[in-house]
């Protein structure tokens, strides 16, 4: 391992820090996104998200055709986080693209990216998908290839590198927006699937989803979820998500989106410092409300004053400094 010299000098205070940032070509108000999967069913919910501060927002993931989803119950609170099962549960794309386009009218007026979450079956949904999702006025589209809850789809795609790289082929080429496929720790080889993505001209990668995972009900003798298992979120997956970005950030040059626990500036500060450029909320809607975008944007900006950071940027790849991390370009010169 080769030595790298550190500047172990304290950082003077920033007098103010700019939050605005440019990733894959987008220019974001602020790096803190709302998640796909909450808040997010319908135009005016976005757009009362993006009215609060949220720095972009990513739909709800919509396949080709209307989908019912999973039986009751879907969600049940645990501790650190909750589970979903949700079994993605859409109107379809044609229904949708209504949604898409009341949420892109106010993204415009105020500069903030409207993302489209898109599944399917095969790379040819996704193709078509991307093109409707472009045809609604999306900014950029985010590839669900990590869904643990519906059979056929997200995460059963996102296990084989080569349906990965060509599903962002076939995406890439029906449409011009960026895309950026989410993946899941749930796979060996997480850098491979990086790979294979970025082969098939990913413009940043989005990291992590749910993890698999279950809860039983003692009085009645049975998992508490309809479908038994579901995805865990919230803040119990933080130490996953950072180190899945920490380690991804050592082995792709694409910008990273990172999610999963944040709730707080502080919380998003330790994603950018492991290398994220951009990070998405989720779980913490729920106990933050519909501002909790913007709260932690707001957290986020005394953070990086606090810390003597100018701008988002400055900051990511932040945690690799000292730990002997060797041969990378630095943030000025990654995929923005």
């Amino acid at each position: 391992m080769c030595a790298k010299s550190i500047n172990t000098a304290p950082r003077t205070p920033s007098p103010m820090t700019d939050l605005s940032t440019t990733v894959a070509g987008m220019g974001f108000p602020n790096p803190v996104m709302l998640a796909s999967g909450i808040l997010d069913e319908t135009g005016a919910s976005m757009a009362r998200v993006i009215r609060e501060g949220a720095g972009g927002v990513v739909t709800k993931s919509i396949g080709l055709e209307p989908r019912l989803g999973h039986p009751n119950p879907t969600v049940v609170e645990v501790q650190g986080g909750l589970l979903n099962a949700m079994g993605l549960p859409n109107p379809g794309m044609a229904a949708y693209a209504d949604e898409i386009r009341e949420a892109k009218r106010e993204g415009e007026k105020r500069g903030t990216p409207v993302i489209a979450s898109i599944f399917g079956a095969n790379p040819e949904d996704f193709a078509i998908l991307a093109r409707m999702a472009k045809d609604a006025g999306a900014d950029g589209i985010e590839l669900n290839l990590s869904c643990p809850h519906a059979k056929g789809l997200g995460l059963e795609m996102g296990q084989d590198p080569l349906m990965v790289r060509d599903i962002m082929k076939a995406a890439k080429a029906s449409s011009a927006l960026p895309i950026f496929p989410k993946l899941s720790p749930h796979v060996n080889d997480l850098e491979g699937m990086a790979q294979a993505a970025e082969d098939g001209g990913a413009d940043g990668i989005v990291v992590i989803n749910t993890l698999r995972g279950m809860a039983i009900d003692v009085e009645a003798r049975s998992p508490v979820l309809g479908n038994m298992t579901g995805g865990l979120s919230g803040l119990a997956i933080k130490p996953v998500g950072l180190r899945v970005v920490y380690e991804l950030y050592q082995h792709t040059e694409l910008p990273i989106i990172g999610v999963g626990g944040i709730g707080s500036g502080r919380d998003a500060l330790e994603y950018i410092m492991a290398g994220a450029s951009l990070v998405q909320v989720g779980t913490a809607i729920l106990y933050r409300g519909p501002g909790a975008c913007g709260m932690v944007a707001k957290e986020l900006e005394v953070e990086l004053e606090r810390l003597g950071y100018a701008n988002v940027e400055e900051a990511v790849g932040a945690a690799h400094e000292g730990a002997g991390d060797c041969g990378r370009r630095i943030d000025g010169e990654r995929g923005q």
